[in-house]
């Protein structure tokens, strides 16, 4: 089974002791997919400076294509982030760098090298929204991640019609403001809405089926990653089997939903696992002292 991961990549800068770890939503997904057993690739937008040049280590250490990653002068996105009690909080960021300047516009040979995915996972943050049209036409299913921006009214209209998955980070929602978020998108697409909610049970909406899978209980280093390893841990499951029974078995409600809560515990798992590491997925290094002085002002 293939994963492309598209989009973001970041180094997450821990201020409170002086580490940077690689991450970002596309890139977390397609390293824990890796991880996890499949074929992985990594399409994005890479800096000329310290934090990109880690990041390139990183892929090459977990076996990650990146061949069609484009690569610019200046500054690879970053993130300030400290931690309270195990639980991540972002201080800042700059807002992807030479991505935000320089995004991703897929042409003709990147829509054929996306083809050869089963899955494709994108985010909020990987500044690509006008090119799901583009994707939603391939064989492969698309899989957006809106972290907290599915507030924003504007964005769920123009993905929401492009996409096969939607994951959310709904800290705090109850299952009654859930199914009214998820009620919402799914009337403005055919996607399965997937709701991780941190130490409350994650929920997962397709038409009239909802799942409910309780987290598994671990003492949290450090949940940074937690809901990219969450998506990467369904979407792996799942793409394998339906690598093994044929793509035409996903429109049917009945095979999507047993798939899907077959899949949530593998998901549930691999979160978990994901909190006991520093980093979304480890390779912590020192931040050199130039980038130190400059993000800590």
């Amino acid at each position: 089974m293939k994963l492309l991961g598209l989009g973001d990549n970041v180094c997450d800068l821990y201020l409170h002791t002086g580490m940077m770890y690689p991450g970002g939503q596309a890139l977390n997904v397609a390293v824990n997919a890796a991880r996890l057993g499949a074929k992985a690739d990594f399409l994005g937008v890479f800096g000329t400076d310290c934090v990109a040049e880690h990041v390139r280590h990183v892929l090459d250490e977990e076996g990650i294509g990146c061949e069609r990653c484009r690569i610019y002068p200046g500054e690879n996105g970053y993130a300030k982030v400290t931690l309270n009690h195990g639980d991540r909080v972002f201080l800042g960021s700059n807002r992807g760098g030479v991505l935000q300047r320089h995004p991703i516009s897929l042409d003709e040979e990147d829509l054929s090298y996306c083809s050869e995915f089963q899955i494709i996972h994108t985010s909020n943050n990987s500044f690509l929204d006008g090119e799901l049209p583009k994707l939603s036409t391939l064989p492969g299913l698309v899989s957006y991640d809106f972290s907290g921006q599915w507030t924003d009214e504007e964005r769920l209209n123009r993905v929401c019609p492009y996409i096969d998955f939607a994951f959310l980070s709904g800290s705090g929602l109850s299952e009654t403001e859930a199914i009214t978020i998820a009620n919402r998108m799914m009337a403005l697409g055919k996607m399965v809405v997937c709701i991780t909610r941190g130490n409350q049970s994650a929920l997962i909406y397709d038409g009239p089926f909802h799942m409910k899978q309780s987290p598994y209980i671990v003492e949290a280093l450090d949940t940074m990653g937690a809901g990219d390893s969450f998506a990467a841990g369904l979407l792996t499951k799942l793409g394998k089997q339906l690598e093994q029974d044929g793509k035409e078995n996903w429109g049917n409600p009945l095979y999507r939903a047993e798939l899907l809560h077959a899949s949530l515990v593998d998901a549930a798992k691999w979160s978990a696992h994901t909190c006991t590491i520093s980093g979304a997925i480890g390779y912590g290094t020192d931040i050199p002292l130039e980038l130190m002085a400059r993000v800590s002002t």
